[in-house]
């Protein structure tokens, strides 16, 4: 078993449904949620919208590969609604965002799969609930 830890935004639509969505979804496809932050709620990052997010981080216990993490986590998106990452190159609104931050000690750098999660360090929204889950 692997221990990863997930950020979870959403800043469109019915924003705490989605967090809990997105959690039955993980804890089916991914693996044993071991701790959920505390929902925090943000202003958009990157990008102008009058639609303030939710965030959270979890971590959990999972057997999958990064690459096989990252098919599943991406599938839930587009199983809870999510259409684009992106719009080109500039964020916009999203129903749902799932992002791997950390996945064991593995250090990962390819086009499609960071890990650890290259600007994770820069989002106080990240940062703020993954500490609060996150082991020594």
């Amino acid at each position: 078993m692997h221990k990863v830890y997930l950020s979870l935004g959403a800043n469109i639509g019915n924003r705490k449904r989605m967090m809990h969505d997105a959690i039955v979804l993980l804890e089916e496809r991914v693996g044993t949620v071991l701790r959920s932050s505390s929902l925090l709620e943000t202003e958009p990052w990157g990008f102008s919208s009058p639609n303030k997010f939710i965030n959270m981080c979890v971590c959990i216990d999972t057997p999958l590969s990064p690459r096989q993490l990252l098919r599943v986590t991406q599938q839930i998106e587009r199983d809870l609604g999510r259409m684009e990452k992106t719009d080109g190159d500039n964020y916009t609104d999203r129903i749902i965002d799932i992002d791997i931050l950390l996945y064991d000690q593995l250090h990962v750098d390819e086009s499609d799969l960071k890990i650890p999660h290259p600007l994770m360090e820069q989002r106080e929204f990240v940062m703020i609930p993954l500490r609060e889950i996150l082991e020594d």
